[in-house]
């Protein structure tokens, strides 16, 4: 029997008892399902008006814009004065049963719940843009974040709108991000047709160097796709002199991916430099000893989706 393992962040339950309400909306339906978007505005809002769109992780099994995992980094944009938009997306692995699914297929499976949920994503953001004004956003200033799934949704985002691929056909005419942060991301694509026909938006990896969950360089293991992690992903953004910051952070694994309320100070730095039109390349090497290595630090993808 499949299990999927949620890590989160230690707090007190306290902390969780914050002022912030959300106003909720129903952005898209698909096969009958509401997807809904939680939209929270800052107590002390940034000047700028920049809005984080957050993607919750969860190997697109399981996962909700407003589960207790997911209102950790809400909380942590909050503070730093962000309006935030939290979103549900069709999580395209949750009926499936590893068990019963032959290994050449899985493939198939798992880039069907990519596509699904850039869709929703791009659903989200078309909704945000058509409201803009009511909302008193800028849908030229909105940064694209997220965790693990919700980080390779993101990237993945931008990798088909750079291409102008159908599963970001719903994005608003001459969108772009104002910069894509991704934890633990990747792009997924057929082996031998990985590039952008036009410039993808400012990229921040963070990426543990540990992780086979979201490999750090890349998955294949003999399917017809593969799962590009951020140091191939940084490989091309260099060789083609894209803007992109990467942080390494040395014998850590998939807990990288929930890193967004610790790295606050970078995640602003790198939006400031972003509105100013000038990300600068930046790749660095960290370790942590302050966040212990856990269970995730070096479980691989196969533990997690048939443990």
């Amino acid at each position: 029997m499949r299990k999927i393992l949620i890590f989160t962040f230690a707090v007190t339950i306290g902390s969780l008892l914050w002022a912030q309400t959300p106003q909720t909306f129903v952005f898209a339906q698909r096969e009958g399902v509401e997807l809904k978007m939680d939209f929270y505005q800052p107590q002390s809002p940034r000047a700028d008006r920049v809005l984080a769109l957050y993607v919750f992780g969860g190997g697109f099994v399981t996962g909700a814009r407003n589960d207790t995992a997911s209102l950790y980094p809400v909380r942590a944009l909050l503070k730093e004065g962000y309006t935030v938009a939290s979103i549900d997306y069709r999580l395209g692995l949750s009926k499936m049963n590893p068990d019963t699914v032959h290994m050449r297929y899985i493939s198939d499976y798992f880039g069907r719940a990519i596509d699904w949920a850039v869709e929703d994503c791009s659903s989200a953001i078309a909704y945000l843009s058509a409201h803009a004004k009511e909302l008193n956003i800028d849908p030229s200033k909105f940064v694209l974040t997220g965790s693990s799934a919700g980080a390779i949704t993101v990237v993945q985002l931008d990798y088909y709108r750079a291409n102008g691929m159908p599963p970001a056909a719903g994005l608003p005419e001459g969108f772009k991000p104002l910069a894509v942060i991704s934890y633990a991301g990747a792009v997924c694509c057929p082996n031998k047709l990985f590039s952008y026909a036009s410039a993808p938006a400012p990229t921040c990896f963070f990426h543990g160097t540990w992780d086979r969950i979201v490999n750090y360089n890349r998955f294949r293991a003999g399917l017809s796709n593969s799962l590009n992690g951020a140091n191939r992903v940084a490989k091309l953004f260099a060789k083609k002199q894209y803007p992109y910051w990467f942080f390494r952070v040395q014998d850590r694994g998939h807990d990288v991916a929930n890193y967004l309320p610790i790295t606050t100070e970078i995640f602003n730095s790198f939006v400031a430099h972003a509105m100013a039109g000038k990300v600068a390349t930046i790749d660095a090497q960290f370790t942590d000893p302050a966040h212990p290595a856990n269970e995730w630090s070096k479980m691989n993808i196969f533990q997690l989706y048939l443990h």
